[in-house]
């Protein structure tokens, strides 16, 4: 495998701390994630030390607020950070994208005393976090989850099953949106429930065609019981607090997924410099030329369009459609480059001795998950055309 190769990030990085961050990131990847990656992708190992590693770097923490036990980096840096861990290993980049999206609900709309209570450790005490929205039935219809909630006092029992979990079944807290009102958006709350709690147990993780490393698996919920200390926000508040997580995890895979390009493309220029044809290196073609141009290109306009959308979050400003358009163009971006790499590599892109067939596998998923992109165009069409009439 090649070295992730030199790219000018310094210029997108607005402050030496930040800078001083991602050197510390890239010597991390390189020692602790990178030289065994493939290795263990292909074994299906969770990589639960190394998420421990960067916990205790602090790397779990980095958009929120130091006053809770965050890093107090503005998502124009973390979402940097992100692209370097998914380059090193998908697994780990989106497993920090998770956990971010699942301490997101608490930190964002939890009481002072909830926060004080729980964020230092979700966010820098070596636990790691899961976000429990779909369902086998609810997929891009979340308004229309089942999980129930039922309130007994102080108590809510929680019935039902979710689908589709990163972090299934080995997470230390998990972030669950569950029914307990009417039907549609207007009924839903968010509560943290804890990964040991008395009826919660996850079925065998889906088998994959890529990210073997990252368990994903059915959770069950048989009446397990939170005290009302652990629900987030009003009653009724859940879906609000739901989407205001997504458009920030989106910006999470677009990052994740130029992470994944950029590990494609660098693999694509070392293997076309060396490999010889008919006397000289193929990066000698014209046609093969283009096709790398054509790759690093869509790369950076993929990263300049997540950084526009982060900055504009960082400034308060509303960012949703910036989002789901950073979401779509980066993902798509990573099917292409990572296909673009395996045809480079001619019969070796197909083999296991090369990285570009696992790239490519693993950028599928990014297309699918926070949203489909067929949602992304959806959401992006209301912001700019209004809602459908019908």
């Amino acid at each position: 495998m090649t070295e992730y190769g030199p790219r000018p990030v310094d210029r997108r990085l607005p402050t030496e701390e930040a800078r001083d961050l991602m050197t510390l990131v890239r010597e991390l990847a390189d020692r602790e994630i990178r030289p065994t990656a493939a290795e263990e992708e292909d074994a299906g190992h969770f990589p639960r030390a190394t998420f421990t590693l960067l916990s205790e770097s602090g790397l779990l923490s980095l958009p929120y607020d130091e006053e809770f036990g965050g890093g107090g980096q503005p998502y124009e840096v973390y979402l940097q950070v992100l692209e370097e861990l998914a380059a090193a290993r998908l697994t780990i980049g989106l497993g920090v994208s998770v956990h971010t999206l699942a301490c997101h609900a608490l930190a964002g709309f939890g009481s002072k005393e909830q926060r004080t209570e729980r964020l230092p450790d979700m966010l820098g005490g070596g636990l790691l976090g899961a976000y429990c929205l779909s369902e086998p039935s609810s997929g891009s219809d979340a308004a229309s989850l089942t999980t129930r909630a039922t309130r007994d006092g102080d108590t809510w029992t929680l019935e039902g099953t979710k689908a589709w979990t990163t972090h299934g079944g080995v997470a230390d807290f998990y972030t669950v949106l569950a029914r307990t009102g009417g039907s549609g958006a207007h009924g839903i709350t968010a509560f943290l429930v804890p990964g040991d709690a008395e009826g919660l147990s996850a079925a065998a993780p889906e088998r994959k065609m890529g990210m073997k490393g990252s368990p994903t698996a059915q959770l069950h919920f048989d009446a397990v019981r939170v005290p009302d200390s652990r629900r987030i926000g009003e009653e009724g508040q859940g879906f609000a607090i739901a989407l205001s997580a997504l458009d920030s995890g989106r910006l999470g895979i677009a990052a994740c997924a130029v992470g994944v390009a950029q590990a494609a493309l660098d693999e694509a220029l070392a293997y076309t410099a060396e490999r010889q044809q008919f006397g000289r290196p193929i990066a000698d073609f014209q046609g093969l030329r283009f096709m790398l141009a054509d790759m690093a290109t869509q790369i950076e306009a993929g990263r300049a369009l997540y950084l526009t959308a982060a900055r504009l979050r960082d400034a308060g400003l509303p960012f949703s459609k910036e989002a789901a358009m950073a979401k779509l163009f980066c993902t798509d971006t990573a099917m292409r480059v990572t296909t673009d790499a395996v045809q480079l590599l001619g019969g070796y892109g197909y083999t296991l001795d090369f990285p570009a067939e696992r790239y490519m596998r693993e950028a599928k998923v990014l297309q699918i998950v926070e949203g489909t992109n067929q949602i992304q165009r959806m959401v992006i069409a209301r912001h700019l055309a209004g809602p459908e009439k019908r």
